[in-house]
């Protein structure tokens, strides 16, 4: 993967950083692609909803002498002590752990709250405290609510239309008043409908496209929610991985900002199924005839998303190095071979 000049040039000389979330799927790919480039790693996790098969897949792919700069930490956001252990010693902060999921949020906006705004709040307090040179968080494609312009841009927002939106749109108010407050810099990267490989298609709250292809692979019924022409802007995980080490290595005008990770893109449900579908078909999967049932719309889904990347391509750099398609291809590749390895793909 490669990535504008001032980013890996700052990463010729190795730093300590503290991933949160390190075992989930937007965390692993953070792990793996830091110590592909020699920098030392502080994996912080409860693995509530991470994985340490994801772990396991990142050590085998990154070999032995780069996972000497591996350290685990385990731990709870909720837990001031946990998170100033954690951040101790550490230069940069790649926050990415979150109870997703805008239904989860809806059945239980608690537990949302204590991990997304509480959580945010401990990590923010103890990489003051330990001297961190940046702080950098996941916000929110949902933080736009009931906006209804297209593309969405960073200085107007609506109201949030789910607890997880309010949680998301809560924390970057409390990285921005610790900005202005303690001179914590902090930089917020709100992600549209992030994709690809280790992204879990099991359990209630399992994302769109891990989730239709394994009902594809298994032959089970894929549910599309609502008429299928709700649209997002689907984003490759390669991309969210520039997009971090972009923010991390700013200069300090990207400070106390927020900017949105996308590929400025728009994909409907019923386009990204046949997408799916076809992809498989590819691959030799027979599901070219498969078609989707349809059901009521979900709660807190917001109808249409689109990211103006202008932002962030002009003051960071960012420039999307793999598109949908492709990013699809990767996804499913290393999905029909996680199965594989497991003996779980049937047939």
């Amino acid at each position: 993967m490669t990535h504008p000049t001032s980013a890996n040039e700052e990463l010729r000389a190795s730093r300590r950083w503290l991933v949160t979330g390190a075992a989930g799927f937007i965390g692993s790919h953070l792990v793996e692609e830091l110590l592909r480039r020699g920098q030392y790693v502080r994996a912080f996790d409860d693995f509530s909803t991470g994985s340490r098969e994801n772990l396991v897949d990142v050590a085998e792919r990154v070999g032995d002498a780069a996972w000497e700069r591996f350290e685990l930490c385990e731990g709870d956001l909720r837990s001031a002590d946990d998170c100033a252990l954690a951040a101790g010693g550490t230069e940069l902060v790649l926050h990415q752990a979150a109870l997703g999921s805008v239904p989860r949020s809806v059945a239980d906006p608690a537990a949302t709250h204590a991990s997304n705004v509480d959580g945010t709040l401990n990590l923010l307090v103890a990489a003051r405290d330990a001297g961190c040179e940046r702080f950098v968080y996941a916000s929110s494609s949902s933080v736009y609510g009931d906006d209804p312009e297209l593309p969405k841009v960073e200085g107007a927002i609506g109201r949030p239309l789910s607890p997880y939106a309010a949680s998301k749109r809560m924390a970057e108010l409390y990285a921005d008043v610790f900005q202005r407050t303690y001179d914590l810099a902090c930089v917020g990267l709100r992600y549209f409908n992030v994709f690809g490989p280790r992204q879990d298609p099991e359990g209630a709250y399992a994302a769109v496209i891990p989730r239709w292809a394994a009902e594809l692979l298994e032959g089970r019924d894929v549910l599309v929610h609502g008429d299928g022409e709700t649209s997002r802007d689907f984003c490759p995980v390669a991309n969210v991985v520039q997009a971090n080490l972009l923010a991390a290595l700013a200069p300090a005008t990207a400070d106390a900002r927020v900017y949105n990770v996308g590929l400025g893109g728009r994909t409907t449900l019923n386009e990204l199924f046949e997408l799916i579908r076809d992809s498989l078909a590819e691959f030799g999967v027979d599901v070219a005839a498969v078609e989707p049932r349809y059901g009521d719309f979900r709660p807190g889904d917001v109808r249409h998303s689109l990211a103006s990347i202008a932002a962030i391509r002009a003051e960071l750099g960012y420039e999307p190095e793999v598109d949908l398609r492709e990013g699809m291809r990767r996804t499913l590749e290393w999905f029909l071979a996680d199965r594989a390895r497991t003996d779980s793909f049937p047939g």
